[in-house]
């Protein structure tokens, strides 16, 4: 079973990047490969996240970066009142439609970074106290925080899969593979 992210040709460091995000988005989609929604909505350990609501937090998290990045507004914009629904699934939502959600922020976010001129190009940070004042960052950046935020999340995802039936990681990829 492979898990080698190759880069798309020789000194392509877009292509690697964008391979390097997919990668992480890949070991949380196939998180809850098997499962039901109860399964996948279950919270198995001493976290409160569930497999469900980690998929939907990561693709709105990059649904978020990606308009920033674009200078546009989020229309999924969460307040501190709906921050809580970010790691859960409301109003009769399922894994297959956050699921087809997330492929669809995976296919504009890749659109959009092989659209724009420069890794080097930058965008604006907004104001929080986390982020530096009038702070600004790269394209670059931006997918290596992805592969960092999602790579974090997958990490989560594996532990409440291993303790909801033991399957781990290298076991989802093989299931995956079958598929």
């Amino acid at each position: 079973m492979v898990t080698h992210v190759p880069a798309e040709a020789h000194g392509d460091e877009r292509g690697a990047l964008l391979n390097f995000v997919e990668a992480q988005r890949g070991a949380i989609r196939r998180s809850v490969l098997g499962l039901t929604e109860e399964q996948a909505a279950s919270r198995p350990s001493a976290s409160e996240l569930s497999l469900s609501g980690l998929l939907k937090h990561v693709a709105e998290t990059e649904l978020n970066w990606l308009r920033m990045a674009q200078q546009k507004p989020n229309e999924r914009q969460r307040t501190e009142e709906t921050w809580g629904d970010s790691f859960r699934l409301v109003d009769g939502e399922t894994v297959p439609e956050v699921l087809i959600f997330w492929d669809g922020v995976a296919k504009e976010t890749e659109e959009f970074i092989r659209s724009v001129p420069s890794l080097d190009d930058t965008f604006p940070l907004p104001e929080a106290p986390w982020f530096p004042k009038e702070g600004r960052v790269s394209m670059r950046w931006l997918l290596l925080h992805l592969v960092e935020e999602t790579g974090r999340h997958a990490g989560h995802a594996d532990i409440i899969r291993e303790s909801l039936d033991g399957k781990g990681a290298f076991d989802l990829v093989a299931m995956s593979s079958d598929a």
